[in-house]
């Protein structure tokens, strides 16, 4: 098990809260059994098999991956699932209304977010033309393509690029961004783009270029964090754990989906790189930091 990175930290937190919030106590009325990979997806079949040894009764899994993992592992242990651009694109599952079989879970899909966020871009930065879309190469590019069409779609130049794992060259990445002339970098919801978001933030900040990181990354040090929430998401997964733990067969569950949008400012490196905030988008902020 690998130490867990922030975002990965604040999503256990939150699960673990929302229990609580059932009536849940940790070590009287259930046991957890964390595990965490952190980018590593050539961990995820021993992690599954390890917690099948155990004889857990639910396993809770984020991205595309780990659900492909604990399937291999298990047909029978119940799996609820969260951070998945389209599970039916995915080949996951056959029908988000009835999953079938022992999973069910949580999407992020929400079609209007790849262009919500260009236009938040354009709105912070008037003179963006090229944008960096930051992605995983060990996930399906879903949204990828998605945020590719939406910049395209804003009269942006998307200039696509994609981590290949824990040793990517993230410093040369940022050199060809800079041969680019990037005016900002999007960086998109996935393992690889999280275990790199500090060295990302680091980077961007020295070559003076806005970052817009997903929804509840800002932590990281971006200049703005917008999309869905992956803290509220796993407090919702709380609940359908809640669910299958009492009985309720998880193939019956439909997919809930998390659209709601969350959007944070770091007015810190703001001023660090020289972007003034418009007062409409501080306005609309949940959070800022100042």
């Amino acid at each position: 098990m690998i130490h867990p990175n922030a975002a990965t930290e604040a999503g256990y937190s939150a699960f673990r809260e929302g229990l609580a919030q059932l009536g849940y106590v940790e070590g009287q009325t259930i046991l957890i059994e964390p595990r965490f990979a952190e980018g590593r997806l050539d961990l995820l079949r021993a992690f599954a098999a390890e917690l099948v040894a155990l004889r857990v009764d639910l396993i809770i899994v984020f991205g595309p991956g780990a659900v492909r993992a604990a399937r291999w592992a298990t047909s029978a242990v119940p799996i609820v699932f969260a951070v998945i651009q389209d599970p039916v694109a995915d080949g996951l599952i056959a029908d988000a209304r009835r999953p079938g079989g022992n999973v069910t879970g949580l999407t992020n899909t929400d079609p209007v977010q790849p262009r919500a966020q260009m236009r938040l871009l354009k709105e912070v930065l008037p003179g963006l033309a090229r944008v960096v879309i930051l992605g995983d190469e060990g996930v399906p590019d879903l949204l990828d393509r998605a945020s590719v069409a939406a910049a395209e779609a804003e009269g942006l130049h998307p200039l696509p690029a994609r981590l290949r794992g824990a040793d990517e060259d993230v410093e040369g990445l940022f050199a060809s961004a800079r041969e680019a002339r990037a005016d900002a970098v999007l960086c998109l919801e996935a393992p690889i783009t999280g275990l790199h978001a500090t060295r990302i933030a680091v980077l961007a900040i020295e070559a003076r270029l806005p970052t817009m990181f997903p929804g509840g990354w800002l932590g990281y040090g971006a200049l703005l964090a917008y999309g869905s929430n992956r803290v509220e998401t796993a407090r919702r997964l709380a609940g359908l754990a809640d669910r299958i733990l009492k009985g309720a067969s998880p193939g019956d569950l439909p997919i809930e989906a998390n659209t709601r949008h969350h959007l944070a400012v770091n007015l810190r490196v703001a001023r660090e790189i020289g972007v003034a905030i418009p007062p409409g988008v501080l306005a609309r902020a949940e959070q800022v930091i100042e």
